[in-house]
């Protein structure tokens, strides 16, 4: 008789684990609430960088002068700005975002996954209470994601005071936009309104933009922010968030305030673990009420999984769907290989984007690992200035000795892509001699990661 699997959540971590069972030959039903896909495909990722697409090519029409690229309106005068339609990239934003859902619960469906709509909450010896309805399990996953936080002085209305996912709503372009938080989330919505031509204030609580990320990094970024018109207030901490009528204003804690049009809170993310019946199930949670899991995604109880931001882990799409197929291959017998987060590679969507994997700048600076670092500018490389790209690097590091690559920073157009060579070379033990000596395209941008390889052969 097949296991049954039963999954609480339909995001990432819980589709993919759904597949992974099925594969494996278990009965499987996913038990959702806000749709399949999640917020990683309905309300953040998916529409955020989709959004990004569009300012993305406005970030490009900057540069086409200097290619020898000119706009002419319709009686053939030079045309003299561009603007965005935001109401119509926001459509877009939704409807590729409701399609995404739509592939994936096609897919589903296809596997003979079972989706039961309704709010899944742990009941006794395995087994999950849907309404009425209570399904028995020879296992389940927790995947119930994270929502945006917020605070008792910095309300959203949904209309001028606006989480990140309350920002597709939108059909008029903010006259002057306020993010609150410069982490991953606040420097990517900061950087793409302010590629779509608006303008932008960020709040920064910390000394510099993305205090989380490599620090070099973090300078290109900041710099060619504020070189493009954005105000960046550093080691400013927002007080509190007012609307009267159509302006916004947030209070610093120094007594400053700032006025604008729109605000949006980027303050980070609480897990979805409230009511689910954790407690009584035996699944510890940490202080922040994430859930407690080991490498191979098992919680405190038996037979009990998690998986996704709902662990906090790292609050990735990416590693949420590994952390579920995962707990599938250890459940059901496959082959399985713990979590390592030393081969995780992310990416912060900013224009210029950047990318990591394996290990840090700063973690070498505190003797954490000793490795040797090599930084090379993308200035010089000669798709680069064809591009008329000037801003970003390519950073490697590799162990002493051995040679072998430990982790890498893009920083650049399309870094996401430009990481993967690194990632594969972290991810295999591959020393920075076989990483240069892989044929790269002449002229391409990845040629300067094979550039920065050699750069560190050792004779």
């Amino acid at each position: 008789m097949a296991d049954h699997i039963v999954i609480i959540g339909g995001g990432p971590g819980g589709y993919e684990a759904a597949h992974v069972a099925a594969q494996l030959g278990a009965e499987v039903t996913v038990v959702d609430t806000d749709g399949i896909g999640g917020s990683a495909v309905l309300t953040d990722c998916v529409p955020s960088k989709t959004l990004i697409a569009t300012a993305e090519l406005m970030a490009d029409m900057g540069t086409a002068q200097e290619l020898g690229v000119n706009f002419h309106d319709q009686e053939g005068d030079a045309a003299t700005s561009i603007s965005v339609d935001l109401g119509r990239v926001n459509a877009r934003v939704k409807r590729l975002a409701a399609d995404q859902s739509t592939d994936i619960t096609a897919r589903l469906d296809r596997d003979g996954v079972r989706v039961v709509k309704g709010r899944g909450r742990l009941g006794p010896d395995l087994t999950v209470e849907v309404g009425d309805e209570t399904l028995r399990a020879d296992a389940i996953i927790v995947a119930t994601g994270a929502a945006p936080r917020t605070l008792p002085s910095a309300q959203p209305d949904g209309e001028r005071i606006l989480t990140w996912e309350q920002v597709y709503d939108l059909t008029e372009v903010p006259e002057k936009l306020i993010v609150v938080g410069s982490g991953v989330t606040g420097a990517e919505f900061a950087s793409a309104y302010l590629s779509l031509g608006i303008d932008v204030t960020l709040v920064s609580s910390r000394d510099r933009v993305l205090p989380g990320e490599d620090a070099d990094a973090s300078a290109v970024l900041e710099d060619v922010l504020t070189r493009r018109g954005m105000h960046v207030l550093g080691e400013s901490r927002m007080q509190s968030v007012t609307r009267d009528g159509d302006t916004v204003t947030v209070t610093l804690t120094d007594g400053r305030t700032v006025s604008g049009s729109h605000c949006i809170l980027a303050l980070g993310s609480i897990p979805n673990t409230a009511d689910l019946g954790l407690e009584e199930a035996g699944v510890a949670t940490d202080d922040g009420g994430f859930i407690t899991v080991d490498r191979v995604s098992r919680t405190s109880a038996r037979g009990i999984y998690a998986a996704g931001d709902c662990t906090g882990v790292l609050m990735l799409a990416s590693v949420a769907a590994m952390q579920g197929r995962i707990a599938m291959w250890h459940f059901l017998g496959d082959a399985v290989s713990p979590l390592d987060l030393k081969k995780v590679s992310s990416n912060v969507f900013t224009a210029p984007e950047i990318a990591t994997v394996g290990w840090s700048q700063k973690a070498v600076d505190a003797g954490e690992i000793e490795a040797e670092v090599v930084m090379l500018p993308l200035a010089g490389n000669a798709r680069a200035k064809m591009q008329g790209v000037r801003d970003g690097f390519v950073k490697l590091f590799c162990r002493p000795g051995t040679g072998i690559v430990v982790g890498g920073v893009v920083v650049g157009p399309r870094a996401s892509e430009l990481i993967h060579p690194v990632s594969i070379a972290v991810a295999e033990s591959l020393t920075a001699d076989q990483l240069a000596q892989a044929f790269t395209v002449y002229p391409s941008m990845s040629g300067s990661i094979a550039e920065a390889a050699r750069r560190l052969h050792r004779v």
